[in-house]
């Protein structure tokens, strides 16, 4: 379990930018992180964990306004867990199941805080009239 602090660009990314930017930046981001942390196992857990989040915070986006990119955040941080679970199913089997409970907890947690963080991002943005777009 990690904290996912990319995961505040990924959320603010997708209500400011189109769905395939942000699906480019998630790729980039997970392939990076796989062989800078020197743990390319984790690249089928994280591309299905990681795109099943994105695809979820995509739909997500259309129903909730930016002013709950929080709850989009929680949203997709849940969906993250059980992409990775479902590949953990597919290479090991029913067992890891009983991890789902634990990493939907912390995911919401995670995804509360990643969340809360671009939520600051943009209300400081707008606060000081940012050009980063």
């Amino acid at each position: 379990m990690k904290l996912g602090l990319a995961n505040i660009i990924t959320v603010y990314a997708v209500y400011h930018y189109r769905a395939g930017e942000v699906a480019m930046m998630v790729v980039v981001r997970i392939l990076l992180g796989c062989i800078f942390g020197g743990n390319m196992a984790a690249l089928m857990y994280s591309l299905a964990g990681g795109f099943l989040c994105l695809v979820g915070m995509l739909g997500f986006k259309r129903i909730l306004p930016e002013s709950y990119i929080w709850v989009c955040s929680v949203l997709g941080a849940v969906l993250h867990n059980i992409g990775q679970i479902v590949v953990a199913y597919l290479i090991a089997g029913w067992g890891l199941l009983v991890y789902l409970p634990f990493l939907l907890t912390a995911g919401c947690a995670a995804g509360a805080f990643t969340g809360i963080c671009a939520q600051l991002v943009i209300r400081r943005k707008r606060k000081e009239k940012w050009n980063i777009e």
